[in-house]
């Protein structure tokens, strides 16, 4: 068996890519896409056709729903290789805006029932774990539209979204890890920062436990993973989100995989129920250096892909 193989027993594998032809040779059960990956995709000329039809078909409308468009175009296709969920995600420059968040999501979910989705039980709306996201995302999942938050850095965080019932969360292992390194500097020990020792790592565990502990319902799906390393320490994670790089590299392995998080042990834990209102969710971020420099960065990269992707369209129009 190999590491691919091992890791299904335990966790449901979702890919991580906009390149939906490498979906296939993984099988995943589920997918998710952001706005640089479909960005990424539509550079190449296999993609590139799907960025031209949008404008071609949709070019009188405004160029946010354009992209709104293609990103369901992507989310079509790639549900047509799946048997599961694509989460696709609102335009990072709402991040901060509840209300426009909100009828951006709804905007997409229109767009994937009139193509015969069902959105119900294959589409995640992706929405940045900010505290206006939260509000956005437990309006959504009131009317049935089920959110992944994403950008998700916190034990504060993963909180607020189990209290507001949403369906899932992006807790992203490999940008804590990388911001740690990069502040340890030459002091930085690669290895006893390892597997469950790695930063990324122990932020996923401590929410996993938390919501096992205290039965919320909440998905947890780790994600933006550097090694193998980081995704083996998961094993037992409800769900994990892996690039075809790192999905290629587990189906070459057959080291051993073992069991890492255990749903049940958590149950054992004494781990106290945590209540947050806005204000002290806001300290909690502001006392979080890391937090506080990822969620922004994260936020300006995805919003600059953004701008980046509507810049092409124009292009071609």
């Amino acid at each position: 068996m190999n590491q691919l193989d091992a890791l299904r027993q335990w966790t449901t594998v979702v890919a991580d890519t906009g390149d939906f032809r490498q979906l296939a040779q993984f099988k995943p059960q589920d997918a998710t896409t952001n706005p640089s990956l479909i960005l990424k995709a539509v550079q190449k000329a296999e993609y590139r056709p799907l960025l031209d039809e949008a404008v071609k078909q949709h070019g009188h409308l405004q160029t946010d729903e354009v992209i709104d468009r293609l990103l369901v175009r992507f989310g079509t296709e790639i549900l047509s290789l799946i048997p599961g969920r694509v989460s696709t995600e609102v335009d990072a420059r709402l991040s901060f805006d509840t209300a426009a968040t909100v009828a951006r999501a709804q905007r997409i979910v229109a767009l994937y029932r009139a193509a015969d989705i069902d959105v119900g039980q294959r589409v995640l709306i992706k929405i940045a774990a900010t505290w206006e996201g939260i509000k956005a995302a437990r309006q959504l999942e009131e009317q049935g539209i089920h959110t992944n938050l994403t950008l998700l850095f916190s034990f504060a965080q993963a909180v607020a979204c189990g209290a507001a019932g949403v369906q899932l969360i992006s807790p992203f292992v490999g940008r804590i890890y990388d911001w740690h390194k990069k502040t340890a500097g030459t002091t930085w020990d690669e290895a006893a920062r390892a597997g469950a020792n790695d930063p990324g790592v122990k932020s996923v565990r401590q929410i996993f436990d938390y919501y096992k502990k205290h039965g919320i319902r909440t998905e947890v799906m780790g994600a933006s993973f550097r090694n193998v390393g980081q995704i083996a320490a998961l094993a037992g994670c409800d769900l994990l989100t892996i690039s075809p790089d790192l999905l290629a590299e587990l189906a070459a392995s057959d080291a051993p995989l073992a069991h890492a998080l255990d749903a049940g042990a958590a149950q054992s834990l004494d781990i106290p129920r945590l209540v947050l209102d806005e204000p002290a969710f806001r300290f909690a971020l502001n006392e979080d250096a890391m937090v506080t420099e990822k969620l922004a960065e994260g936020i300006r990269a995805f919003a600059a892909d953004a701008v980046k992707l509507e810049k092409l369209m124009e292009d071609i129009e």
